[in-house]
This record gives structure tokens, C-alpha cells and sequence, in this order.
């Protein structure tokens, strides 16, 4: 007991007097702290007991380190991001995380750098998903948005781990069963032109998010979808000096990605959707700047239009196609009774949804078994990759050719026309002296 007081002693001597420089000193302190933890129990639970200061010394000597880091990566870039991922600092980033959630209440401080660091070095690591899975702080983010929504500095970074998590298609269907969905949508709706960064950030998770069709469903099942159709044209309306473009087309985005299943359709037509935003991509023409909103408009509305089979009797079809004899009953004579704005195309891209979890983790096994042969199958040898060229008859049988083109393997010489006898060959390099052209009467 009385090792471990003076061991942490000595740590919080090392915080206070800020000498970040001795890191021999503070890596052996931790590391016979860690020495102690690993092989007494009563050295572990004298850390957590609840009049302890253990935990807290070891969180603020953290946050010291932590700190340093955040400003390295934050003025160094991307180049020390991938530097500090090959040294695996994301798993140690993770487990600093988890250990900070379970204060009560979070370290504010702490948690900022800490979501901030994983967001800056996320993009380099396309593990992060499953690391934080594994480590169990998945939720840990999710928790600390939910319950500091007016937060909006401790948000922030929170909301940009969740959408570098939520680019794992299981990562997203396990988010959206703890609630991410709904929680977005308190963030981005109603209308307001305050903290239009936050908003952004939101719009781009739940894009994300919105592409697991689970959480498409759920989306659709809690009429989201006219939410989002309403927030855009708010924001149509509203955004006249065009300041606001990329926020219009998260939104956008967030509605392509529900569209993506039968459901997801039928409530963007039930909602006027086609309508409105034919309407809202009509104005924006006008302006060259607003042409990725009509992109990704005209996209929306092309995979959300009615389809038909040929013939089609009625107007939407530009030309007429009448069948000779249309039987009284039959499919066909069904196809032709139907109103105009039936869509007669049987839509079956929805019927596997219920594998669509287990496919998703044993997709990601083995990615995870096969990371390592990757890039096998793919040739790098120049001569390997040029073709062959092959006779299609072998050289033997070629050569009663050779009389047609003798230019291909005579030995051409000049002919010197008084002895009859080829003359020798000279190159110009063995010429010495001026070049003499013969005259006319010389020829």
C-alpha cells in the first residue's frame, strides 16, 4: 500500500511540476504502477476505491500526453496522423476513451481530445470501426451526445468519430438499434442557421448511417423521410445568397441514401417528393454553383420514378405501342387497366434484407483474413503484361514465302554496273573527304 502512494506521488509530482521531458522517469513510475495493478489485487482495488486519487493522477498524467499529441497532429497534418497509426495509436487512444467514459461525470477536457484525435487519425486507420467495436466504446459517443445535446464544443468531435464509425456497415446497424437515428434528427431539424458547421457534421453521419438499410427502414417507419423533405425545401427557401450549399446537399445525400430501399421510395412519392424537388432543381438552374444540388436531384428523382413495361398505353410514354390482339384476361390485359401512376415493375431489391447484418460481419472476417494477400492477384511485371505475339503457323512452312518478299531476308547491296560484282559497303563513317555528286553526263 505504502509503494503505491509513493509511486503515485511521485507521478502527480511529475504533473505538477510539468516536466514532460523526463520521460524516463515517467515511464518508469507507470510502468511499476502497472507491474503492481497486474500482480496484487489489493493494489487494484486500493486504485478504485472510492476514496482513492489513483485514477484521477493517472487520467491527468494522461491528459498531459494526450495533449501534446493533439497539438502535434493538429499542426503537423496527416503525414504524423498515418505515423501515429502505425505505431497503434488508435488502440491506445480507445482504451484511453473507454477508461475516461466510466468517471462520473467525463472529464470534458479529455473527452475532446480524445474525439478529436480519433477523428483527425479515423480516415488513416480503416480498422477504427472494429477496433472500437472490439474495445467496446462504441456507445461511449453516442452516450456523451445524448446526454450534452446544448454542448455543442463537446459534440462536435463526437459527432465526427460516430460518422468515421459509422462508414462500417455494422457498426452502423449497431448504432442505429442504440438510437443514433432519431438522435441525429434532433440535431439537424427544425430550421436554424446557428452552428451550420454542427448541422453539416450531423447530416453527413446520418448519410451514413442511412445507407444500412435497417436504419433506412427505421427512418422510414418514423416518417423521417418527410422530415427531410421539409428541412430541404426550409433551407431552399431560406438560403437565398447560396451560403449554404453544402448543407443542402447533405440533405440531399441524406434522402438518396433512404431511397435506396422500396420503402424508402414509395414514401419519398407519397410525401410530393418528385414535385418538389423538380420544382426546387428548376430554380437552381439559373446558377452554376447549385449544379451538384440538381445532380444529385435528378438522381433521386430517376431511381424513385414509376417503371413500366412496354407497350405503355398511356401518356407518359412518348410513343404508342398497340398489341395486335389483347386477350379479355391475362397479365397483359391487367398491365393495361392499371392507372397511370402505378409502377407495374415488380421491385425485388429488398427481399434479402433480413441476411443483410449476417453478410456484412462475415464480409468483414474476410476482409480481415484475406488483408494480408490483398493484392495477389494483381501483376506488376511489365513483360508479363505485354501480349504474346505467336505465329499461327510454325517458321518451317513460312519460308516457301520468302521468294514474294525477298526485301525481308536478302542482303541488298550496291551493284557497280561495269564488272558486274557488288561493290563493297561503305558507311559514312569511313568516308574521308568531300562527297563528290557525278554529273549528268558522269551517270
Amino acid at each position: 500500500s505504502s509503494r503505491t502512494i509513493s509511486l503515485l506521488s511521485q507521478l502527480e509530482k511529475i504533473n505538477s511540476d510539468s516536466v514532460l521531458g523526463e520521460s524516463d522517469s515517467a515511464r518508469y513510475v507507470t510502468s511499476k504502477i502497472l507491474h503492481l495493478v497486474q500482480s496484487q489485487e489489493k493494489t487494484r482495488k486500493e486504485m478504485t476505491s472510492k476514496g482513492s486519487t489513483g485514477i484521477e493522477v493517472i487520467l491527468f498524467f494522461s491528459y498531459g500526453f494526450i495533449a501534446v499529441l493533439h497539438f502535434i497532429i493538429m499542426k503537423c497534418g496527416g503525414r504524423r496522423a498515418s505515423v501515429l497509426v502505425a505505431k497503434g495509436g488508435t488502440q491506445i487512444l480507445l482504451q484511453l476513451l473507454l477508461t475516461a467514459s466510466k468517471d462520473s461525470p467525463p472529464n470534458e477536457e479529455l473527452m475532446v481530445l480524445l474525439h478529436t484525435l480519433l477523428a483527425k487519425i479515423g480516415p488513416k486507420d480503416k480498422k477504427i470501426g472494429m477496433k472500437a467495436r472490439i474495445n467496446g466504446v462504441l456507445n461511449v459517443s453516442l452516450n456523451l451526445v445524448k446526454h450534452n445535446l446544448q454542448n455543442h464544443r463537446l459534440v462536435l468531435p463526437c459527432l465526427q468519430v460516430l460518422r468515421v464509425y459509422s462508414t462500417n456497415s455494422v457498426n452502423a446497424v449497431s448504432l442505429g438499434k442504440n438510437g443514433v437515428v432519431e438522435l441525429m434528427f434532433k440535431i439537424i431539424g427544425p430550421f436554424s442557421k446557428r452552428n451550420t458547421s454542427l448541422m453539416k457534421v450531423a447530416l453527413d453521419t446520418l448519410a451514413a448511417l442511412l445507407k444500412s438499410k435497417t436504419n433506412a427502414r427505421r427512418a422510414v417507419d418514423r416518417g423521417y423521410v418527410q422530415v427531410l423533405i421539409t428541412i430541404y425545401v426550409d433551407w431552399h427557401r431560406h438560403d437565398s445568397r447560396h451560403r449554404y450549399m453544402l448543407i443542402r446537399k447533405g440533405v440531399l445525400q441524406c434522402i438518396k441514401s433512404v431511397t435506396n430501399i422500396k420503402l424508402g421510395r414509395k414514401a419519398f412519392i407519397d410525401a410530393n417528393g418528385m414535385k418538389i424537388l423538380y420544382n426546387t432543381s428548376q430554380e437552381c438552374l439559373a446558377v452554376r454553383t447549385l449544379d451538384p444540388l440538381v445532380n444529385t436531384s435528378s438522381l433521386i428523382m430517376r431511381k424513385c420514378f414509376p417503371k413500366n413495361r412496354l407497350p405503355l398505353p398511356t401518356i407518359k410514354s412518348a410513343f404508342h405501342f398497340q398489341l395486335p390482339v389483347i386477350p379479355a384476361s391475362g397479365p397483359v390485359a391487367q398491365l393495361y387497366n392499371l392507372p397511370p401512376d402505378v409502377d407495374d415493375v415488380v421491385d425485388e431489391s429488398d427481399d434479402n434484407d433480413d441476411a443483410e447484418t449476417e453478410s456484412e460481419i462475415e464480409t468483414e472476417i474476410d476482409d480481415d483474413k484475406d488483408q494480408h494477400f490483398k493484392n495477389d492477384d494483381i501483376e506488376t511485371d511489365i513483360n508479363k503484361l505485354k501480349p504474346r505475339q505467336e505465329l499461327g503457323r510454325p517458321i518451317e512452312e513460312l519460308k516457301m514465302y520468302e521468294q514474294f518478299f525477298p526485301e525481308l531476308s536478302e542482303n541488298f547491296q550496291e551493284w557497280d554496273l561495269v564488272s558486274k560484282e557488288p561493290k563493297p559497303f561503305v558507311s559514312d563513317a569511313n568516308l574521308s573527304g568531300p562527297i563528290v555528286v557525278p554529273t549528268a553526263s558522269e551517270e
